[in-house]
């Protein structure tokens, strides 16, 4: 994967910290083991909590929500409870994907009293990870989240959409593979700019998959243009829909404009103006 220099520096500095544990002790200090991943989906989040497990040398554990969330009565803070307790028990990184799903912010009217429950409990069991157990915690809306749950995580890092310079890698790194391409690297990035990291190495390995069953009746650079252009006409279709979406959306909001305008609410009557009984 491919990221920002900033991030892997950050990424860096933990993974010191865990490997230079005794250090920090012997200082009084601990290593931070929370982490907080935020973007949009398929930029690396799931990808970057496996290196960090890769280069700890540690189990990677993944929460399923399906066998945590229960809709009886405080089974799902138990669930939790439980999963936290096995984390504990030995070094590992504890992965949680979608965590809004239970980090959700207490303050929410539309939530029902089990969720705050969920998140309470959430908290203490945070609280009571063990520096040894890196746990982290992935979500493409970082908006839902509980405020305190923010400030459980010690590191908080942004896994944006790939810049121009990305997206220069991954075409080199297509060009390297696929001989002849075809298209420009300027044509290239026109087309993926915008795109997820998981997008872009679909693409690429697209092209290579065509040019493999082609068995040589076709070119790199025939194949390579059919593929990009069938990417380009879909990336054209999504643009398109989202228009049409934003003029149905302005054209319900101008009828409502139009009918609130025409049939104005009647004013409802003042009690000091009311004719009284016997006056003229």
């Amino acid at each position: 994967m491919i990221l920002p220099a900033e991030i892997v520096a950050d990424v860096r500095e933990v993974i010191q910290e865990q490997e230079e544990t005794a250090l920090l002790r012997a200082n009084s200090l601990e290593p931070r083991h929370a982490i907080l991943l935020v973007g949009p989906p398929g930029n690396g989040k799931t990808t970057l909590a496996e290196a960090i497990a890769t280069e700890l040398g540690l189990p990677f554990l993944t929460v399923r929500y399906d066998g945590v969330v229960d809709s009886y009565l405080g089974e799902t803070a138990a669930r939790i409870r439980r999963i936290i307790d096995h984390a504990a028990a030995a070094p590992c990184v504890l992965f949680f994907d979608e965590f809004d799903a239970i980090g959700k912010e207490r303050g929410d009217i539309h939530e029902t009293g089990e969720i705050k429950r969920v998140v309470n409990s959430l908290l203490v069991q945070l609280d009571s990870l063990p520096s040894h157990c890196v746990v982290v915690c992935a979500t493409n809306h970082p908006e839902l989240l509980d405020r305190a749950v923010w400030r459980r995580f010690q590191l908080r890092i942004e896994l944006p959409l790939p810049d121009r310079d990305a997206v220069v890698e991954m075409y080199r790194r297509l060009a390297r593979t696929v001989r002849g391409s075809g298209f420009t690297q300027e044509k290239y990035v026109d087309c993926m700019l915008g795109r997820s990291m998981s997008e872009i190495e679909q693409f690429n390995l697209d092209v290579k998959r065509r040019l493999v069953l082609s068995r040589g009746s076709m070119t790199a650079s025939e194949v390579a243009l059919i593929v990009l252009s069938r990417w380009c006409r879909q990336q054209d279709s999504l643009v398109e829909n989202e228009r049409v979406d934003a003029r149905k959306a302005d054209r319900s909001n101008s009828t409502r404009a139009k009918a609130r305008k025409a049939h104005p609410r009647e004013k409802a009557a003042d009690p000091t103006q009311a004719d009284l009984p016997g006056t003229s």
